[in-house]
């Protein structure tokens, strides 16, 4: 933690004018009380924490919610010194109030006062007072998405209820064909160095599943238009508020009206909820990678948009960002992006239900230790680490946070994600390198494509054409899809991932926990640093220069995410991946257990026999039989990349089953999954 050496003034004369011009020593004890996120903070506004004893006197003299002062006399007279305007609950809700006291949360306000006061002064005379524990400089977050990114206006497709794209069929959504993102097969019109491969796996993962409407994403962004045409049926609904009295807190969670979600920058400042959809390029840019409507014959896809059967997962709009132009006046009165929305936004989705969080943001400062993260001292912890255990709603044991790594090129990722609890997600180009702008370093998860606009850009020489990045729905100056770039683009692959998991753990009437949604998410990944070799375009201002992929070895996470992967992990089926053209050997040992080479019958042939449909082996292209070698190797030649299933099937405590007549071993099943992709790695199988 960054500490604040400063003096003050504790002179009742500054009411005129706005300044501390006499100082006094602050003992350090009382800095150790100030918790500061990052080096840009709002003016005209502190969070603060009372002791358990104090709290209690201030909720004694004052309203739940909201008052001009706390009836504490010293914590009142530096109020009365600073211009105090009013002080209020951080964390409300009537629904779950006793189990926001058990966690403490009832001790956290957030307090207003004239904004010409100093920050950090303000800061301290408020540690100074014996009843406060901790004051938090309410920092400012900042989305991570790229600048560099384009919106193109959308139309419909006339003859949508026929249309099929030629990399998903099952689907008739026309835009998908631009989402290489999903599934790349290698299309030059992306950008002439594309590798067919560098995607998540969608299509593979969406013959399993594509989503549960159960599961709830609350998007911790700027606002998802709730209205947009493909993203209007897959947006969580309150049916409490949407059904009933209009400026009534209809289902006691302490927010009035919330139909789709909260506008807590408004709340902030004026009490209300109302989503301000009409400005909302990030946000459902966003949102519409994790859910846009899947097979409703407009636009592209979502990782977990289901297959037109009303089957998707639910978008909970968090609004903590807002998109105001500069020259509105509400501009520098309402700061974008805050630690109180923050941690409202968390509480929020814990207490209706969200399984995931996609953070798209991150602190702009450039911290490296989680000592500035600590527990006691964070109300945005504090929220998160409430998520994380109340949240999951009826699908999953807790909360799972996910967050975008930043695009600042630094060797270490932004806070929160950079946590060591958190997924923190990184961001791969459509040839499997970094993306020239992403974060990375230690605290790196694992990383999810994010698009890299210099690929198309300046390699091939096509001026405003942004195809090398991700294309979702936006609604911005009129437009409804557009192409973007950032770790935030490449978070909500993650986040879209992480819910097919848990729509195919309740295929199979499984309840997973945080933690094993968490493991399952970073042990399904492919290796990313075989790719870190020679040199890509980066940008330094207006000016390309070249990078060396090797400063990102080791660094990028364990790997790019894999959706298919995971959904096998869920079902507990091991994954081989292979090579693709090449006649391979896997060895059976870690698939099947024990020793491969000692089962075999007396005349010295294996007991272990294995299949394939024959639709896989046409998928895969499987060239000639998959036979076990004496070794106790499996081998195969796949011709083409994708997925499938192959059987395993041996004898156990015997060369022969065991029957009425004779004493033998039982019949074992083993099924294992097959990953044949142009490049594969040596994982202990092969």
């Amino acid at each position: 933690m960054k500490k604040l050496f400063f003096v003050l003034c504790l002179s009742l004369a500054f009411s005129c004018t706005k300044d501390f011009t006499e100082s006094v020593n602050v003992e350090q004890q009382q800095l150790a009380k100030i918790v500061r996120l990052s080096d840009s903070n709002v003016a005209g506004s502190l969070i603060v924490r009372f002791d358990s004893e104090a709290v209690t006197r201030v909720e004694a003299g004052v309203s739940r919610t909201e008052a001009t002062r706390s009836g504490i006399e010293s914590f009142d007279s530096v109020l009365d010194r600073i211009g105090g305007v009013k002080m209020e609950r951080v964390f409300v809700s009537n629904r779950f109030e006793e189990r926001l006291r058990s966690e403490g949360m009832h001790c956290w306000y957030v307090v207003y006062f004239d904004q010409s006061i100093d920050i950090e002064a303000a800061a301290a005379q408020f540690a100074s007072v014996a009843e406060v524990a901790v004051v938090q400089l309410n920092s400012r977050l900042e989305n991570i998405g790229d600048a560099q990114s384009a919106t193109v206006a959308q139309p419909q497709s006339a003859t949508a209820s026929v249309t099929r794209n030629k990399l998903y069929p099952a689907f008739n959504d026309p835009d998908l064909d631009k989402q290489w993102h999903y599934i790349n097969i290698g299309d030059t019109n992306v950008y002439s160095g594309v590798k067919k491969g560098a995607d998540i796996n969608a299509g593979e993962a969406w013959d399993i599943t594509a989503g549960d409407k159960r599961i709830i994403v609350a998007v911790v962004d700027n606002v998802v238009k709730p209205t947009h045409p493909d993203l209007a049926a897959n947006m969580w609904v309150n049916e409490a508020e949407k059904n009933g009295v209009a400026g009534k807190d209809d289902d006691g969670n302490g927010y009035v009206d919330d139909v789709n979600g909260v506008n807590f920058v408004a709340y902030q400042y004026n009490g209300t909820t109302a989503l301000a959809e009409n400005l909302s390029d990030h946000g459902t840019h966003v949102g519409g990678t994790i859910a846009a409507v899947n097979n409703n014959g407009i636009g592209g896809c979502g990782v977990a948009g289901g297959t037109g059967k009303g089957d998707g997962v639910r978008i909970m709009s968090c609004q903590t960002f807002h998109e105001i132009p500069k020259s509105d006046p509400l501009f520098n009165s309402w700061p974008s992006g805050t630690d109180t929305g923050a941690a409202r936004a968390f509480q929020y989705a814990a207490d209706n239900g969200a399984a995931i969080a996609n953070c798209s943001w991150g602190y702009p400062s450039r911290y490296t230790s989680d000592s500035v993260f600590t527990p006691q001292n964070s109300a945005v912890r504090k929220a998160i680490d409430y998520f994380v255990k109340y949240g999951g709603g009826d699908v999953l044991e807790g909360g799972l946070p996910i967050f975008a790594a930043g695009n600042s090129k630094y060797n270490y990722p932004s806070y929160p994600g950079a946590y060591r609890d958190y997924i923190c997600v990184t961001a791969m180009s459509c040839d499997y390198t970094p993306a020239y702008y992403t974060n990375y370093g230690p605290g790196s998860t694992l990383a999810a494509p994010g698009g890299d606009y210099l690929q198309k850009y300046w390699a091939d020489n096509y001026s405003g054409l942004y195809n090398s990045e991700v294309y979702s729905t936006t609604y911005l100056n009129g437009t409804t899809y557009g192409y973007m770039q950032g770790t935030s683009m490449a978070c909500p692959h993650v986040s879209g991932v992480a819910a097919l998991a848990i729509a195919h753990a309740l295929q199979l009437n499984k309840k997973l926990t945080t933690l094993e949604l968490r493991d399952i998410l970073v042990s399904s990944t492919h290796d990313i640093d075989k790719y870190c070799t020679g040199e890509k375009n980066s940008q330094n201002g207006s000016s390309v220069v070249p990078v060396k992929l090797a400063q990102y070895k080791n660094k990028m996470g364990v790997g790019y995410i894999d959706a298919f992967k995971v959904l096998m992990n869920v079902e507990g089926i091991p994954c081989v991946t292979v090579r693709t053209g090449n006649r391979v050997s896997v060895d059976l040992g870690d698939a099947i257990g024990g020793n491969p080479i000692g089962m075999t019958d007396e005349d010295g042939n294996t007991t272990i026999t294995i299949s394939m449909s024959q639709a896989d082996r046409q998928k895969l292209g499987v060239e000639g039989d998959i036979v076990v070698s004496k070794t106790g190797k499996m081998q195969l030649k796949c011709t083409k990349p994708g997925s499938a299933i192959v059987t395993i099937s041996y004898i156990a405590g015997g060369t022969a089953i065991g029957s009425n007549e004779a004493t033998g071993g039982m019949l074992v099943t083993r099924k294992v999954a097959i990953l044949s992709r142009s490049f594969a790695t040596n994982g202990g199988w092969l």
